[in-house]
């Protein structure tokens, strides 16, 4: 794939190509964020709990906030979510179901003509 193409578009904020857990972090510091960021998840504070865990790298909290912006109906921000915890699996079926909708889309289209 051509990185060239998606350069003309970094300004815009749509790509992304790094988000990564700070390094240096030990265990016990990790725990107490991860705590914390469960802790404002079942608050319902959700940006703040992501922050916390894209911070730590925390996949199963950043899977929970995956699937919470799926139920608000936000997929693209959930796939993002599925990608930073390297859940393969959630990341293909949003894929396979965003490009069933392109082609059904298209079919749509094609049909009007």
């Amino acid at each position: 794939m051509d990185e060239k193409l998606f350069e003309q578009y970094a300004h815009l904020g749509l790509i992304k190509s790094v988000d990564k857990p700070i390094e240096g972090m030990d265990s016990a510091q990790k725990a107490h964020l991860n705590r914390r960021g469960n802790e404002l998840f079942n608050l319902g504070k959700i940006d703040t709990a992501r922050r916390i865990f894209q911070t730590t790298g925390y996949s199963d909290g950043l899977i929970r906030i995956g699937e919470k912006y799926l139920e608000n109906g936000n997929p693209v921000d959930a796939l993002k979510m599925f990608e930073l915890a390297h859940d393969k699996n959630r990341c293909t079926l949003l894929v396979e179901k965003a490009a069933f909708a392109i082609r059904k889309l298209l079919e749509e289209e094609e049909s009007n003509e």
